[in-house]
């Protein structure tokens, strides 16, 4: 069952912001609706491999049409965005491949952005979209994900979350634990500090709490 209302009179979400929010819903929400962004060494190798990519080109190969950087979008689920590469095969099926850096490995964050590039593509050319895959630039390996019914339901559910948050007056709260040292905006989230404050509020709430004995 789709959590969605009728988007055509909402601002679209980019499909990035699936894979952010996916990873950590205060960097969606950092780069979304602060527009605050800041590099490291992880998204420096992201942009390297997407310089791959990111110069539109269509290219034939027998019985394959590669389709580099088209723009995607879906008004049913009110989502924007950029391929990587689309192929589309022999029965004029597409097939999205996206580009990451790392070796391969599954990631739930990169699956749903997947996801979300299929159902724009099953709107846009009016066709199943049933397999995609994840290309692993530093193991030169594709990992193929099958575009399931529980992957196209977490899309749905993500743009949901991700609608209410950015409408929200406060971020939503830091995950502090092993992913922010991966993160590039670690220095301007400050997770542990953040964290910390909100323990003490917490404290502070129950300071004067009567003590029955248990």
């Amino acid at each position: 069952m789709s959590l969605l209302r009728d988007s055509s009179d909402v601002e679209p979400i980019p499909i990035s912001a699936l894979e952010h929010w996916s990873y950590c819903p205060r960097q969606c929400c950092l780069i979304h609706a602060e527009q605050a962004f800041a590099e490291n060494v992880h998204t420096l190798r992201g942009q390297a491999v997407h310089s791959r990519t990111d110069e539109p080109g269509v290219e034939t190969r027998p019985g394959l049409r590669v389709a580099r950087a088209i723009p995607l979008w879906c008004d049913r689920l009110g989502l924007v965005g950029k391929s990587d590469v689309v192929e589309f095969l022999a029965d004029g099926t597409p097939y999205p491949v996206e580009y990451k850096h790392g070796k391969k490995r599954q990631k739930q964050h990169d699956d749903i952005q997947l996801a979300a590039q299929a159902l724009c593509l099953e709107e846009m050319e009016g066709r199943p979209v049933p397999y995609g895959a994840i290309y692993h630039a530093s193991s030169r390996r594709r990992r193929e994900v099958a575009i399931s019914a529980e992957l196209r339901q977490a899309v749905e559910t993500a743009i949901a979350e991700i609608r209410a948050a950015l409408a929200a007056p406060r971020l939503p709260p830091p995950v502090n634990d092993e992913r922010c040292s991966e993160c590039s905006l670690i220095d301007l989230c400050q997770p542990a500090a953040v964290a910390a404050s909100g323990q003490q509020r917490q404290l502070a709430a129950h300071l004067f709490d009567a003590d029955d004995g248990s």
